[in-house]
């Protein structure tokens, strides 16, 4: 039996999309009546406290996020194998929010966006693609695919991960060890790391003061569609407001929805979008999951599960 305990989204609708997906196998919403040890797999986004209360016979926590953190943190999660969502269209959306981003402060938006707001004509040029530095901090699935979609726009593109990559196209950093050769020859950082001990508050004026000057015209550039918990939002503003950063591409905030007193609102060379970057598409959705679920009842490993000493 799969259960779904899902907050923020339609969980009617994905209830009766698994339904017809994977029928007759049962599949039961919060409120039916059901057993709770005949459970054998849980949907979760967003759990509550009592998600799992009774979950005795559980094979596996299906996670309808990329990124499992939060479902780390919860203070009943069972011991049981977490799947993570890994899918094409949602790789896709996150590399268009990352192609658009840097393809946007390359050309050097903020600086033409300040000259048209003074009706002021001056044929500044941009470097070429070629000239700018983009460093890719994460490259699982979601960095790797961005990775593969910027190399054809000729940008000089490298990476950073906790073990080396070696992705073609990109020169690879790895470790504590050469994180700061990494920094130092970056103009536009992009973060698409998950959230670990090790990586909260890694976007912090310090490694921004690291990043490579004289590149882009303005200085260098941050892009964050990972976690708001990556993010020391007070630096971002003073290293905006100094010309520490030129510019910052912002789908994820510490807190959700950005409070209204939040200074970056108001600056003009941060670009906020409300977590938007990448949504976990319904259809693909379960298309993914129920492969799974009858995959493991057919007596197949799970694949895609969270390494949890690692947190992802």
């Amino acid at each position: 039996m799969l259960l779904l305990h899902l907050s923020d989204v339609d969980e009617a609708s994905w209830a009766k999309a698994f339904a017809a997906a994977l029928a007759p196998y049962p599949v039961v919403r919060r409120g039916d009546e059901f057993d709770p040890a005949e459970i054998r797999y849980i949907f979760v986004w967003k759990p509550g406290a009592d998600a799992f209360a009774g979950l005795t016979n559980l094979k596996a926590v299906l996670s309808l996020g990329a990124g499992v953190d939060a479902l780390m943190q919860h203070p009943h999660l069972p011991d049981a194998p977490i799947v993570r969502f890994v899918d094409e269209d949602l790789s896709q959306r996150m590399s268009d929010y990352v192609v658009a981003q840097v393809s946007m402060h390359h050309r050097l938006f903020t600086r033409f966006r300040a000259d048209q707001k003074a009706r002021r004509w001056d044929q500044f040029y941009p470097p070429s693609a070629s000239q700018t530095s983009v460093g890719i901090m994460g490259m699982g699935v979601l960095g790797q695919d961005a990775a593969a979609r910027l190399r054809p726009l000729g940008f000089s593109l490298r990476s950073w991960s906790r073990t080396p990559k070696r992705v073609e196209g990109v020169e690879g950093f790895a470790g504590a060890e050469q994180f700061d050769a990494f920094l130092a020859g970056t103009d536009i950082l992009v973060n698409l790391l998950p959230l670990t001990p090790e990586t909260a508050g890694i976007l912090n004026m310090e490694n921004f003061s690291k990043l490579r000057r004289g590149g882009l015209e303005g200085g260098p550039v941050i892009v964050n569609a990972a976690r708001g918990g990556h993010q020391n939002e007070a630096d971002i503003a003073r290293a905006l407001e100094t010309g520490i950063l030129g510019a910052a591409s912002l789908d994820v905030f510490q807190t959700e929805p950005l409070p209204e007193d939040s200074p970056l609102w108001a600056i003009e060379n941060c670009y906020i979008t409300p977590h938007i970057a990448a949504i976990s598409d319904e259809a693909s959705g379960v298309r993914y999951f129920s492969r799974i679920l009858e995959d493991h009842e057919a007596g197949k490993p799970l694949i895609n599960v969270v390494d949890r000493k690692r947190g992802y």
